[in-house]
């Protein structure tokens, strides 16, 4: 129940900072920047993680669960539990938005600016990446390293594709705006994306 809880508050705190940013941007007509929206989502990542690393783990993402049962160091049987609670702490957060931003018509969803396959190909690429950062990240710096690294491709990568990274997070937005119309592409390419990581970090090995 720990371990569930932390997955649901590290994931609300997540994506109501994250798409918050977002959010409030809008309403600020551009006051947060860019910039600030890549640092948002950096910063409560390496908060969440420093928070709950110790507890769940800090997934807060269903991709990185799935590549750590892929990779024979999460057990497959926790999995539906943590991707369950990510996806509370996701709706819990954009509903929490709804309501005070009521007239925000995206609430932060994740929507390719050109096309699906490009954005598809970009979501993949930047999980890959991240997941490879969480593998290889010494445990004393890894709050720091994710969090840079999702910054990092927040920036690079954010007005192409959103740069979600994270299914939960752009599951919460999509459902509650009822934008759901690319909300396949930002489940599975994350997913495949961070699974691919698991067998080259084999392979490096």
């Amino acid at each position: 129940m720990k371990k569930f809880l932390a997955e649901v508050i590290g994931t609300f705190a997540l994506v109501l900072f994250g798409t918050g940013a977002i959010v409030v941007n809008q309403h600020t007509n551009g006051a947060v920047t860019h910039l600030g929206i890549s640092i948002a989502f950096g910063l409560i990542v390496t908060l969440m993680i420093f928070a709950f690393g110790k507890v769940s783990g800090a997934h807060m993402n269903p991709a990185v669960t799935i590549a750590f049962a892929v990779n024979k160091s999460f057990r497959w049987r926790d999995v539906s539990p943590y991707i369950i609670a990510q996806i509370i702490g996701a709706l819990l957060a954009s509903f929490s938005l709804k309501f005070f931003f009521p007239t925000n018509e995206l609430l932060g969803t994740t929507l390719p600016s050109g096309s699906a396959m490009q954005s598809f190909f970009l979501e993949l690429l930047l999980t890959f990446v991240l997941m490879l950062v969480i593998f290889i990240s010494p445990s004393k710096l890894a709050a720091i390293t994710i969090g840079l690294t999702v910054g990092l491709e927040a920036y690079f990568a954010g007005p192409i594709c959103g740069a979600s990274m994270n299914p939960a997070r752009s599951i919460g937005p999509a459902l509650i705006s009822s934008h759901c119309e690319f909300l396949w592409l930002y489940i599975f390419a994350p997913s495949i994306g961070a699974t691919l990581a698991v067998f080259v970090n084999k392979f490096k090995r």
